[in-house]
Parts: structure tokens; sequence; C-alpha cells
């Protein structure tokens, strides 16, 4: 506000009186919020908010969902960054990500120490490894936003920079070293209303708004006056709004009629799973569910159910072909094979019925089912006894046609990567997703997976069969919505009608390139303007 003002002026040492304006800031003018938030986020402080922030961010996943801190734990991180040094801004993005994958992920340690018989001591040491290898993304991200646009203002860095950052920050961690996009922001979306942008841009796309959110939040906090925290407060709600509103558009359309599908659910332990005595057994487990359902058109057994190579189970599986046949159903099983020519093995699905057609599995695990740097690691994997395979990586996407539909499959974590899941698409009318999360015991890893399932869906507008060995199974719709639900850790034969779907989503047309240039338009925006802002007098 202005007053006048008569007190004396100096100029060149000389006092004079001549009435002037003055200009006096209110209470809450932009120095004050600058001084409240250094005096919030100095020194330990700001480092102790980082990891705090981090921590809670998984708590916004499956099975907790409580989605509205996948806006809230980025905000916080935002506020530190913008009070802290180039260095600061790393330290505290390294103490977010601590707290964000040493919760997140957790269940790695789960799968070493147990199932993979690792011993106790290694597999701390290679959890607390992981953990720090991811922390290292938002630590770098941190350095490089606040070295290199520091000049472009906090609007820009809240509302352009530090969103656009971070989800590609998110597609660099999807693809990088073979890639781990594993609790990206936008999944933790699946029940809210931003998920409505998926069929349009995908889970990135979803990431961005969030990431857009947590920004405009601390637009709101920040805001000097009551008027600019309403703008700043209506934009979030529009955005929210017309997000959600996308969420009940329907981008594909039905197929034929609806086909019943049962998903079989054996319930073997990880550690009996290869045990050869047992191999009997477990054949005939599947085989007797499988006999209790032939009133269904499709049966899916899960990842690796049949534990035999295909070649030797193959007398089995003729017979069970000619059942199949007798009462019109096909079947999809998980099985390892072995090509006789190359002696290559590889992790696949074969369908039995009408058609016998594999899928191989293209996406592997590394120092699971793959060694990278085999000549290199070799040695150093034997010493350390980390159980290992040697998997060979499959090449085709195509669908097979099973059921009288086109199914696209993928195996284990493969459905972590929507843009390889979209390869198979839109020829595809209904995705399948095997998996054997025994591996993860009674961790948040399989809540995690499933929910990464449903995302799947939602982007491609096609209902998607999970089949597990332990759980979680389900069924999900063309909306991403869970239909039908087996019970974690029962044997369990869970039977659902689904609808096939045809047509495709934007996202399924063009994929994460769109968005990936989008994003990077927005980052030379931003340094454009960083660049004026430090050449300006």
């Amino acid at each position: 506000m202005a007053i006048q003002n008569t007190s004396p002026c100096r100029v060149n040492n000389t006092n004079y009186y001549q009435p002037r304006v003055c200009i006096v800031t209110e209470l809450y003018s932009e120095p004050d919020v600058a001084a409240r938030s250094q005096r919030i986020t100095r020194g330990w402080r700001g480092d102790v908010l980082a990891l705090f922030a981090g921590a809670l961010l998984p708590l916004a996943y499956a099975p907790f969902n409580f989605f509205p801190l996948a806006v809230l734990a980025p905000a916080a991180l935002f506020y530190v960054w913008l009070q802290s040094t180039p260095r600061g801004a790393a330290r505290r993005g390294l103490l977010f990500g601590i707290g964000l994958f040493g919760i997140g992920v957790s269940w790695v340690f789960v799968s070493m120490y147990g199932p993979g018989g690792v011993g106790l001591g290694l597999s701390i040491f290679l959890t607390v490894l992981m953990v720090l290898v991811l922390a290292l993304f938002p630590a770098l991200l941190g350095y490089l936003v606040r070295r290199y646009f520091t000049r472009a203002g906090a609007r820009w860095q809240l509302l352009v920079i530090f969103p656009a950052a971070w989800v590609v920050c998110e597609w660099v961690r999807g693809w990088f070293l073979t890639g781990f996009p594993w609790l990206l922001l936008g999944y933790s979306q699946i029940d809210a209303p931003l998920a409505g942008i998926a069929p349009l841009a995908g889970v990135y796309g979803v990431s961005l708004l969030v990431a857009l959110s947590a920004g405009g939040l601390v637009m709101v906090l920040r805001a000097p006056r009551g008027a600019e925290r309403a703008v700043y407060f209506i934009a979030l709600t529009a955005l929210w709004l017309g997000a959600g509103a996308f969420k009940s558009r329907p981008w594909t359309q039905p197929v034929d009629g609806p086909l019943r599908v049962t998903l079989l659910q054996g319930n073997i332990p990880q550690d009996l799973k290869w045990v050869w005595d047992l191999r009997g057994p477990t054949i005939d487990l599947y085989s007797g569910l499988t006999r209790e359902h032939w009133d269904s058109e499709l049966i899916v057994w899960p990842e690796t159910a049949l534990p035999d190579f295909f070649h030797n189970a193959e007398p089995f599986l003729d017979g069970l072909a000619a059942e199949a046949r007798e009462h019109g159903a096909d079947l999809l099983l998980g099985v390892l094979y072995q090509d006789p020519a190359t002696e290559r093995y590889y992790n696949s699905m074969v369908s039995v019925g009408e058609v016998q057609n594999f899928y191989h599995k293209r996406h592997l695990v590394p120092f699971t089912e793959y060694l990278p740097m085999k000549k290199l690691l070799g040695g150093i994997i034997d010493f350390m006894q980390v159980p290992m395979s040697d998997f060979s990586a499959g090449s085709d996407p195509r669908p097979l046609p099973v059921a009288g539909q086109k199914v696209g499959i993928s195996i284990c974590y493969e459905d972590a990567f929507g843009e390889e899941v979209i390869q198979g698409l839109p020829e595809a009318t209904l995705l399948v997703n095997v998996s054997n999360d025994a591996w993860f015991g009674e961790s948040i890893a399989p809540h995690q997976h499933l929910q990464i399932a449903r995302m799947r869906a939602l982007e491609t507008g096609r209902p998607l069969l999970r089949a597990t060995n332990t759980g979680i199974s389900a069924v999900i719709d063309a909306g991403g919505r869970v239909q039908a639900i087996a019970p974690q850790f029962e044997i369990y034969a869970l039977s659902a009608s689904v609808q096939p779907m045809r047509g495709a989503t934007p996202y399924v047309l063009v994929g994460n390139t769109p968005l990936v240039i989008a994003l990077l338009l927005m980052l030379s925006a931003g340094a454009v303007n960083s660049r004026r802002a430090r050449s300006a007098p």
C-alpha cells in the first residue's frame, strides 16, 4: 500500500524536505514468505523434512493407497529445494530417495534373504546398495535443477522446471541399465481423478500432473495475497476435475461377446517349487483345478507353473490339449522352453488347445534371469553365492491367438514397462500377465505389482488377467478396476467373465514420445528464462 511521507531525503549529503511516496509491503510479502521458508528449511531441518517426506511417499501406493501423499511428499521436497544450494539440493534429494526406496522397495531384502537363499549380511548389503543407487536419481535431479535453473524464479521452478525434470528423471530410471520403473508417482493415482489422463499420456503423464499439483501446492502456500492463493487453488482444482472427466470416457469398444476365464493360483512355496520329487504333485494340483473348470473358455496358469522344460512335459501337454479341445477350451500356462537348435532356454508361456504357440519373455531381470557383463561379473557372483539363472530374451511381441482372441502377454515385471506392453496393440483384444510373486513373501511388493498391472489396463483400454503363484491374482477390467480378486497365499481358481476390447487409446498410438518431447521443451523454456534472468541488470 502507498502512503505520503515528508521525512527528509538525503541527496549528495544534503538534507531536504519533499513529499514522497513510500511503498510499505503487506504482512505476508514475498520477502517475508522467503524468510519463513528459510527458517523452516535451514540446515538440518530441511534435511530431516526431505528424509521424512521420502519415507512417507510409499504410503501413497498399494496396499496403503493414501494417494494425496503423492502430492504432499514431492511438495515438501520442492519446498526445501527452493532454499537449497546445488549441493544442498543433491543432499536432500539423496535423503528423500533413501526414505522413498528404503521403505518402498524393502521387499528386495525379503526376496534375497528368504527364497533367494542369500546370507543375512550379503542381503542387507545388496539391499542398501540398491537403495543408494536408486536414491542417486533424485539427488542428481536436485543438483541439476538448482545448478542450472536457479535464476528462473519460484513460479517457473515450481510449475515448469521441477515437475518436468521430475518426470524426465522417472522416464530415465525406466530404461537406464534395463530400467526400474517402480514407484512412479502416477501409479499412486490409479483410484484418483488424475488417473483419467493415463489413456492419453500413460503413467508418465499422470506423474506430470501429480508433480504439477505438488508445485502448485507450494505456490498456494507461498502466495503473499489471498487473491493469488485463490487463483492457484482454482487452477489446481480445475486440473483435478479436468483429468477426472477423462476417466469415464470410453476409449475402446467391445468386440465379440464376454469371455469366460479362470485363473489358477497354486500357492506353491518358492523353496518347494523346483524340488524334483514335488513335480508330480504340482502338475496334479494344476491339472485337477483345470478339469474342474472346463466350462471356461480360457484357463491361465501362472509363470513357470509347470516346473519343467517343455520338451520333458510335452506328452502330458498333448493329453491336456486333447481334453481342452473336447471341452472347447484353451489354456495358457507358464513353462521353461529350450530351443533344440541353440540350446538356449526361455521363460515362456505356451498356448494349449486348438493351436500351440509360444511367447518368450523379452525383458529379463538382471542378476536373477541373466547376468550382465558375464565375463567381468561371473566370478564375483559365484564368490558371493548369489542364486543365478541364464535365460535368453525373446524378441517377438506379437499377441497369441487363444480362445478366439488375440492375447497380449507379459511375464512377471514386464508389465511395468508400458511402452513394451503396447507393442502388441491395438491387435490384442485382451492382456494377460503371469507372475510368481512368491519371491516377495508377505511384503508390499505383490500389492504394488497389482497396482502397476491396473495402470496397464487403463492405459490400453483392455481387460487384463493376472495369474500368479501365490497372489495377488486378479481380473482387471478395461478401466483399470479390479473386477475379481483371489485371496493371497491360498490355492484358488478365480473365475470371471471379461469383455475383450478393440480400438486404441491415444497412448497406444503414440506411446511416451510426445510427452518426453513436451517435457524437454518445458525444460528448454525454463533454461531460456533462467538465462535471461541471469543476464538482466
